[in-house]
């Protein structure tokens, strides 16, 4: 998009001419360049590395384009967060000037953004960065507030002080829609855990908040026409309408939408205690908000006119008080057991010719349609709403994948994915990372990629407190945020880690809470006996960090599956992605590796790889002794320490066969027979328990095992 810049943005943008190296996202090519930033730009080239802007106190901002409120805050923000980063005093000077030839950043926007931002809104920018001078242009507002969050990322240190690095870049998102929903049902979470998320979210460009609002295990929204719902259905914890419009406003500022999602016709056992009349199961059934979590009967009855007027009241209600255009039904997982066992739903379904409880669903889905259209808003809903007489303007959210966004696109319908982003389900950024709404060799028409809007990270809040839901949300979903902003070539996995260790940085400046809680957890499970910087303490950090919770829906067969149960523990403790494991697991490989193609430098590999068996040999024998004497909430995890001691044990002795000469036969039988024996027993030694955590090194140390074995064949 073209638009006119001042003389002295011309006369910035020109000194660029042929100074750079070009560097597309698209290429990948990182070799030479050192792109510390998520998401990755669409297309960024880079200077000689010595070519910089100082950052100092002077450091000024001028606004040679429109100049609105939206972006007089984010410069606010801009100064916030510098003065965090560098401990600098900044005059904090914004001049309203069309030639500002002092000012150390010119911001030049167009047009100013929607008043409520909007899907397909234009969030393109460029930035161009001298030594002289750093030049940020926009189309409109919102495009400038991702431009300063890329110059939030882009701050460098080194001794000399504090800089940007000289650069330009060319950016704009490849999808339009890039959510977050967070469940607020299971879990509560209140408004300034909802308002941290929206800063994170905010660094790494995401632009939908989709808030869970009733679930069976809570009713967390403020109705005025019908108050009974929130008084009876919410245990006290929800949201007043007063603070919605607090958070609407607050993402407003940031230019991301909000999305409300109100579960129906299943899970709705949050209605039914003050209406139980209103749903499926027999007369007189009385219901309590539901402390378990899993799929329950409880179930809206369609064939009631009563539910219809009160949704057509409350989803009114909300209608007016959410801005943004959609508005999310769930409609997914209902059971149908209630339905089928009621003679009056069944005597409905006949009477209406809908054959079944799917033609059920689909004619109340059509009459939540027309509610919601007449309130000027658009459904949104789970795979399950997908059917023939589904209005074509609504829009699918796919839980079941590449399968889902087909069936979805195929049929006419835009369709967002959240399939491969369910981050409460603790698999690794690399897992999220490579899930594409759109991938290369997508079987969709053209015609029908355009309707893949593109998708959601989810956090459902089955195991996550207000003190723990940072460390499962940051710093993966950066990574799922990458994938939805940046080319679909940005595919460079080590990269990825490389800046998503930085990336952690810059949110935990921005107010994240995923390491500073960990740190307090851990203190707690300590106990008092141990000072915060004992050597048993940091001890159990080194364990915790290389330790991972339990992945998919594990933690549920092995922890009680309610609200009662006290998260905190040491799996709380503990992160998604274990740093430390993941580097072993590649050293192990290269160690391997090495060993067949340059066998010279195999023992100093091997040397590291003990290295790290020794810290965590010291860690684990830490807490399953001095740690676990004394605090009673380690006893059950010394059990796993031992466990992981055996392993670690195992792995050293493997070492110590395979620095003998190299065999390249296979082993012999005995040699399998003993080689299946330690692996089966190193599986045991370190399967997760009621502590819920497994150690992720075992693919490493398993590796090395095998290798042992064949180290030891028979000539």
């Amino acid at each position: 998009m073209k638009f006119s810049t001042s003389s002295i943005l011309d006369k910035t943008a020109r000194a660029f001419a042929g100074a750079f190296v070009f560097f597309a996202a698209s290429s990948l090519s990182l070799a030479d360049v050192t792109a510390d930033i998520i998401p990755l730009p669409a297309e960024i080239r880079f200077s000689v590395p010595e070519a910089r802007l100082p950052i100092t106190g002077d450091f000024s901002v001028a606004l040679a384009g429109i100049n609105d409120i939206r972006l007089r805050s984010a410069i606010t923000r801009l100064y916030s967060a510098l003065s965090i980063r560098t401990g600098i005093v900044f005059t904090q000077t914004s001049i309203v000037s069309s030639v500002a030839r002092d000012s150390a950043l010119i911001i030049n926007v167009h047009a100013p953004a929607p008043a409520i931002p909007a899907l397909g809104e234009d969030e393109t920018y460029t930035l161009a960065i001298t030594p002289e001078q750093a030049v940020l242009r926009a189309p409109t507002t919102t495009g400038a507030l991702r431009g300063l969050q890329t110059i939030i990322q882009l701050i460098r240190q080194d001794a000399g002080g504090f800089s940007l690095p000289a650069v330009t870049i060319n950016d704009r998102p490849r999808f339009p829609w890039r959510g977050l929903m967070i469940d607020v049902s299971r879990h509560w979470h209140d408004t300034g855990d909802i308002r941290r998320v929206i800063d994170g979210m905010e660094l790494v460009k995401l632009n939908v908040l989709h808030l869970h609002l009733t679930d069976d295990q809570g009713f967390r929204i403020e109705s005025k026409t019908h108050p009974e719902l929130h008084m009876l259905g919410s245990d006290g914890l929800y949201f007043t309408q007063d603070q919605i419009r607090g958070i609407i406003d607050y993402a407003t500022a940031r230019a991301i939408r909000v999305v409300p999602e109100f579960d129906m016709p299943g899970h709705a056992t949050s209605w039914g205690i003050s209406h139980p009349e209103l749903l499926s199961g027999s007369p007189g059934t009385t219901y309590t908000i539901e402390q378990r979590w899993g799929v329950f009967d409880p179930t809206m009855d369609p064939s009631n006119p009563a539910l219809h007027e009160l949704l057509s009241d409350f989803l009114g209600e909300m209608a007016a008080l959410f801005p943004d255009p959609f508005m999310h039904i769930g409609g997914d997982e209902n059971n149908g057991r209630q339905w089928n066992a009621s003679e009056r739903i069944q005597k409905f379904i006949a009477e209406n010719n809908l054959k079944d409880n799917h033609g059920l669903h689909s004619w109340f889905n059509t009459r939540l349609a027309e509610i919601l259209a007449r309130n000027n808003k658009t459904l949104v809903g789970w795979d399950e709403i997908l059917h023939s007489g589904l209005p074509q303007n609504a829009v699918v959210h796919s839980w079941r994948g590449a399968k889902g966004v087909a069936e979805a696109a195929a049929a006419g319908h835009r369709v967002i994915l959240s399939h491969g982003y369910y981050i409460d389900l603790n698999q690794p950024a690399s897992d999220h990372y490579g899930v594409d709404p759109l991938p290369a060799g997508d079987a969709l028409a053209p015609d029908r990629r355009e309707l893949v809007l593109g998708g959601e990270a989810t956090m459902w809040s089955e195991w996550v407190s207000p003190e723990t839901i940072d460390s499962r949300i940051w710093p993966r979903t950066a990574a799922i945020a990458e994938r939805l902003w940046s080319p679909r070539a940005a595919r460079d996995v080590f990269d990825m880690y490389r800046r998503l260790a930085i990336v952690s940085l810059r949110l935990d400046e921005a107010g994240m809470m995923h390491e500073k809680n960990r740190s307090s957890l851990l203190r707690r499970l300590a106990g008092d006996a141990f000072a915060p910087a004992s050597p048993e303490v940091l001890a159990l950090r080194v364990f915790s960090d290389a330790c991972e919770p339990v992945k998919q829906y594990a933690r549920g067969r092995l922890q009680l599956k309610s609200r009662l149960n006290p998260l905190g523990g040491f799996v709380d403790a503990t992160v998604p992605d274990s740093a430390s494991a993941r580097d072993f697991n590649n050293n192990v490989s290269a160690y391997l590796e090495t060993r067949k193609t340059d066998p010279e430098k195999a023992p100093a590999l091997a040397d590291a790889l003990r290295g790290q068996l020794a810290e965590w040999h010291q860690a684990a024998q830490s807490v399953s002794t001095r740690l676990a004497e004394r605090s009673p909430r380690l006893k059950d995890v010394a059990k796993f320490a031992n466990g992981v001691l055996y392993a670690i044990e195992q792995t050293e002795n493997a070492l110590l066969v395979l620095e003998k000469v190299p065999s390249e036969e296979m082993p012999s039988a005995d040699a399998k027979a003993t080689r299946d024996q330690q692996l089966a027993a190193v599986d045991k030694a370190v399967a997760p328990n009621t502590v819920a955590v497994e150690f992720p090194a075992l693919k490493g140390i398993k590796q090395l095992i095998t290798a042992a074995a064949q180290n030891t064949a028979s000539p």
